[in-house]
């Protein structure tokens, strides 16, 4: 045990599915009791199941439980829990949630309040990665007030530009604008967007990039300043800023250009005294130049892939970094071993990506050498409409990117569930896909894909 730790005896989870389950897992190997909160609509979730407790804290809309502060931290006290994990999503990135925390004496397992505000504010986090010394794309230093100071910026910068907004991430409150003359409707609606889903319509601008891969590098970093990469995972293939499949390593680094972003992400944590795990996400240009975008302030989805291929528990690493311990390894104690891959399986229909909620009738999840599905999935659980259609994660690793395709797609083959429509059917085409296989792909792969769907299908 490092200086000033204390073992945490109970934590509480403030998340639901399969992260939750994920977290549970990990507490479970190291002793310490667990407590689920749920809504009404997952009453019969698997990780209420599994946890030491459970508490119902309201009913089915997340805003009236998962997102209700109160609720949530009336659990955490009746139960005497020291610690609460956010999990991803949700109060996760809530700085009010950690602050709240800390003056009810429950341990944030997270960064410090004031760190995840300044990351949290897309302006104010660019501004200062860049004063730490990231490369950031040329854009607006604050948000844009009106439509000629837009105008007038994007000019100065060149189009295409990117509006985006201040306070969120996640695809919305996001528009390429290719002309001035679409400027002002484009920037409207995005600030309408950003508004509706983050209460804050503040927009900035910053210059696209054209054929970028979305680079992000995992960070843990502990409360006495050590802190250490755990490589980079790839998460170029999305749909409308959605990530679908993740990978790591990626295919587009060198050694040297690993290297390089890895410890300009260290360095730039050091000096925001960042602590516990974190994302630091990057674009990266055809000509090797790479850009800060954000930072994510917890637990990513795609974590199985670094896990997989470092052997790290990114967990317990969380929980033991909260208790005060210290990080207890160096950068040269990092290997990254293989490939892995994660394919996201979602309830949505996988032609039109139309939700799918309803009760799976049966499913078969697969196994084998170098197979690990995280889910909350059971044969009779019936997925509810209210939240992320994410229901399973389905993460294969391998000696080489070639064999963990293959070893992907014979694991597809083999996940079954029934009752409802999912991702599986697109994620094995995906496989089967040249331009995938090739790994020599940008952001716009998605579209390109469906494209090169749609042309078949004319074609028959």
């Amino acid at each position: 045990m490092g200086r000033s730790s204390k073992r945490f005896r109970k934590i509480l989870i403030a998340n639901r599915g399969e992260i939750a389950c994920r977290i549970i897992w990990t507490c479970k190997e190291m002793g310490i009791r667990t407590v689920a909160v749920h809504s009404e609509a997952d009453r019969d979730a698997l990780h209420v199941r599994f946890a030491d407790e459970a508490v119902c804290i309201g009913p089915a809309p997340s805003v009236q439980s998962y997102l209700n502060i109160p609720a949530v931290i009336s659990a955490a006290e009746i139960t005497n829990v020291d610690a609460i994990h956010p999990g991803y999503g949700f109060l996760a990135e809530s700085s009010q949630f950690a602050e709240i925390c800390e003056a009810c004496n429950i341990k944030f397992i997270g960064p410090r309040p004031e760190v995840i505000r300044l990351m949290g504010d897309k302006v104010e986090a660019r501004r200062a990665m860049q004063e730490a010394g990231l490369p950031v794309l040329p854009g607006s230093p604050e948000p844009v007030r009106s439509e000629e100071e837009a105008l007038a910026i994007a000019r100065q910068i060149g189009f295409p530009v990117m509006l985006k907004a201040a306070a969120g991430g996640g695809g919305r409150g996001m528009r390429v604008v290719r002309r001035a003359e679409e400027l002002g409707a484009a920037l409207q609606t995005a600030s309408s967007e950003a508004a509706a889903a983050f209460k804050n319509g503040d927009i900035y601008i910053e210059r696209y990039i054209e054929r970028p891969r979305h680079v992000e590098i995992q960070i843990l970093a502990d409360e006495y300043g050590n802190c250490v990469h755990l490589g980079e995972r790839d998460c170029t293939v999305q749909r409308r800023h959605q990530k679908l499949i993740e990978e790591a390593p990626s295919p587009a680094l060198t050694p040297e250009l690993r290297e390089r972003m890895g410890r300009a992400a260290v360095e730039a944590c050091k000096r925001v005294g960042y602590s516990n795990a974190g994302t630091v996400e990057f674009l990266l240009d055809e000509d090797g130049s790479f850009y800060f975008m954000e930072m994510n302030t917890r637990i990513q989805v795609e974590h199985p892939v670094t896990e997989m291929v470092t052997l790290a528990d990114i967990v317990r690493n969380q929980i033991r970094i909260a208790e005060g311990e210290e990080l207890g390894f160096a950068q040269n104690d990092v290997i990254i071993v293989g490939h892995a891959i994660e394919c996201r399986i979602n309830a949505e229909d996988p032609v039109t990506f139309a939700p799918s909620p309803g009760t799976i009738v049966a499913c078969n999840l697969p196994g084998g050498p170098g197979v690990r599905v995280d889910t909350a999935i059971y044969p009779g659980y019936v997925v509810p409409p209210y939240y992320d259609s994410l229901i399973a994660k389905l993460i294969v690793h391998a000696r080489t990117r070639e064999l963990a395709i293959a070893r992907m797609r014979r694991a597809l083959e083999a996940m079954v569930i029934e009752g409802i429509k999912t991702t599986i059917p697109l994620h094995l085409r995906i496989m089967d896909d040249p331009q995938f296989r090739s790994g020599d792909f940008s952001t716009k792969f998605m579209e390109q894909f469906m494209a090169r769907e749609q042309a078949k299908l004319a074609a028959v």
